[in-house]
């Protein structure tokens, strides 16, 4: 079992981090007093490796319970339950400064100055620091930087290699636009089959349909077009921190043209070793509309 705690100064990070490490499987707790830190462990560990991964925030927000987190710790170590901290620190202007973009109060300091709660933190945190597994200065990294070193640390080798989960989504336009697409194309510039008597009642799963669409060159050249898009972009969206993708492809109802080519570059994708999942949002409607049954 992987049991890390994650604190440090305030305005350093330990969000940007928690939501790293949740990215990579872990169970997370934000703000968690520390005197239920060996309890937790405790259940934790009695999962049999169900729960492998886990991740709590542990900082001066806890006010007095804070103070309880070396005995907590002493109680863990002797349970013989390994654990790591990260620590998160950054430099005083760099604090003040994001203190002040955010309009937020210093939890040391509500009514006073950003600095002064700043100086009263580092010293209730020093011995923390000390006893850290891990310090990252955050005082020049963005937010996708802290990400790569999180995962880096925490992020076992295959999630590293394949973290970036792909799904491909036909709709019809008539329906809607899917509101959490990334990257969207349409369809309709392809002969439909709808206006087809012998393949209206099919779907792009059928293989009638699926021979139709993909009769035509136009067809070719743009699976073509899309999947070297695809190739390109996937690593350079893993570079910026990107986890998912949702590709959608739209034709009129959602039911013939985009559901081919959907299928065919949900099978291109896997074929390349992508992770990636397929998904027809509106399939049916056509079909439930004209009160036709399957």
């Amino acid at each position: 079992m992987r049991f890390v705690i994650v604190t440090g100064l305030s305005g350093a990070g330990k969000t940007g981090a928690i939501r790293s490490l949740e990215d990579l499987g872990y169970f997370c707790i934000d703000n968690l007093p520390p005197t239920l830190i060996p309890k937790f462990a405790e259940v934790c560990y009695q999962t049999d490796g169900k729960i492998s991964k886990i991740a709590l925030v542990i900082d001066i927000r806890g006010r007095e319970f804070f103070d309880a987190l070396f005995e907590s710790l002493k109680h863990l170590e002797e349970k013989e339950y390994s654990y790591e901290i990260i620590f998160l620190e950054a430099k005083d202007e760099v604090l003040v400064k994001r203190y002040k973009e955010s309009r937020r109060k210093h939890p040391l300091a509500p009514d006073g100055r950003i600095l002064k709660g700043i100086e009263l933190e580092r010293r209730k945190l020093n011995e923390v620091k000390y006893k850290a597994t891990h310090v990252i200065d955050t005082s020049a990294l963005t937010v996708r930087e802290l990400k790569e070193k999180v995962d880096r640390i925490f992020g076992d080798e295959a999630q590293l290699e394949n973290k970036l989960m792909v799904t491909v989504l036909s709709f019809g336009f008539k329906y809607g636009l899917p509101v959490d697409s990334d990257l969207l194309f349409d369809v309709r510039f392809l002969p439909n089959p709808f206006y087809i008597p012998e393949l209206k009642p099919f779907s792009g799963n059928d293989q009638e349909v699926k021979d139709y669409v993909l009769s035509f060159k136009e067809t070719q050249v743009f699976i073509d077009k899309l999947t070297d898009m695809l190739v390109f972009l996937m690593p350079n969206y893993l570079k910026e921190g990107k986890r998912q993708l949702i590709v959608s492809i739209g034709c009129t109802g959602g039911r013939h043209r985009s559901v081919t080519i959907a299928n065919e570059m949900h099978k291109i994708l896997e074929n390349i070793g992508v992770k990636v999942n397929i998904e027809h949002r509106d399939i049916n409607e056509d079909v439930y509309k004209s009160g036709n049954k399957l």
